[in-house]
């Protein structure tokens, strides 16, 4: 402990709290982004040594930091020891084996790199994030807000706009690049997307990549609503700058919180224009 603070070494193995599952699962979040990637990263078995192998640009200092008041706050534990000292990622293809006696814990920088890159290498991991945009937007009061769906899937894309509309929002539906450049070209902007990752003939992460360096459209809030579940693709969608992140398949009314979350409401309807 240093000045009331744990004391944070590259041979530690955190994992999530009952709390920190909440988090990442709540649809609502107000942890600065560090903390929300050390989140999402974390799985019990990456020490940090590789954690920091994988963030490459981050300092061990802001880590560190960052894990302190994960770990003051109750978002994360110390991995049960018995586990953290048993387990050796690195050249298995992330297959856990026995470390042999007496091998330094953290190993090399390569070893540790490999060994974080695989721990985001898993599927079927399911998150359900949202937060205010910093920029702090609202929905209009003095027309229907509009909302762009970027889903290929024409079902869940029509059961979207559907509920969407019944939500009090005008709907607009793009599933290939040429739709979403002309969605996005309207005269009205839209005050909210909805985007998924995989798509014909692009990708959801350059999608996001263009609308953020996009002069008037940077500002817009982005949802990631995607089958694409692993951890490497909720850290990309995350620093790439969406607002949020859901993992299909997904309830409605944890997308109607997310968005909530997204501009600021506690309750209530998403928009006056609902229900009329």
């Amino acid at each position: 402990m240093t000045n009331g603070a744990p004391l944070i070494t590259d041979k530690d193995f955190y994992a999530l709290t009952p709390r920190g599952e909440a988090e990442i699962q709540g649809a609502k979040t107000n942890l600065p982004p560090l903390a929300l990637e050390l989140l999402v990263r974390m799985d019990g078995t990456t020490s940090v040594a590789q954690l920091k192998a994988g963030m490459a640009t981050t300092s061990f200092d802001d880590i560190a930091r960052t894990l302190s008041t994960l770990l003051r706050d109750k978002y994360i534990a110390y991995a049960t020891a018995s586990l953290s000292d048993a387990i050796d990622f690195g050249h298995m293809g992330g297959i856990a084996r026995p470390r042999p006696a007496g091998q330094h814990q953290s190993g090399d920088a390569p070893r540790d790199a490999e060994a974080g890159l695989k721990s985001l290498e898993h599927y079927g991991y399911y998150v359900r994030i949202a937060r205010r945009p910093a920029a702090q937007p609202s929905l209009p009061t003095d027309r229907q807000p509009h909302v762009l769906v970027v889903e290929d899937e024409l079902h869940l894309a029509k059961f979207m706009k559907h509920f969407l509309t019944f939500e009090g929002f005008a709907v607009r539906v793009a599933g290939d690049r040429a739709a979403i450049k002309k969605a996005l070209a309207e005269p009205t902007a839209p005050d909210l997307v909805l985007l998924d990752v995989m798509l014909p003939d692009t990708n959801g992460f350059e999608v996001l990549r263009q609308i953020r360096e996009h002069a008037t459209l940077h500002a817009v809030p982005v949802m990631m609503l995607t089958a694409e579940t692993t951890r490497q693709a909720v850290i990309t969608g995350l620093a790439g700058g969406a607002d949020g992140y859901i993992t299909k398949p997904f309830q409605t009314d944890i997308l109607i919180n997310a968005i909530k979350t997204m501009f600021g409401l506690a309750h209530g309807r998403v928009c006056p224009w609902a229900y009329v």
